[in-house]
């Protein structure tokens, strides 16, 4: 893992998401939590519900999740 100097650990994070998420580097954007361990990032050209599937899929989980307050930004 990498350390969180110079955002080399928000670099693996989002490297890591683009390719989970079957998209390119450059879809995949650190938006808030730079210095912070909790991160917010912007997806581009996958919904939501799409990126909820390949997550699910990734972690082994059953699917979409369908908690209260889930926002959609498409």
């Amino acid at each position: 893992m990498a350390a969180p100097e110079d955002g080399k650990a928000n670099d693996a994070v989002l490297r890591l998401l683009a390719s989970v998420l079957d998209l390119p580097k450059h879809a995949v954007v650190l938006a808030a939590g730079h210095g912070s361990r909790d991160k917010s990032v912007v997806l581009s050209g996958i919904t939501l519900d799409e990126a909820e599937v390949r997550l699910a899929a990734a972690s082994g989980s059953r699917g979409p999740s369908t908690r209260p307050g889930r926002r959609s930004r498409r």
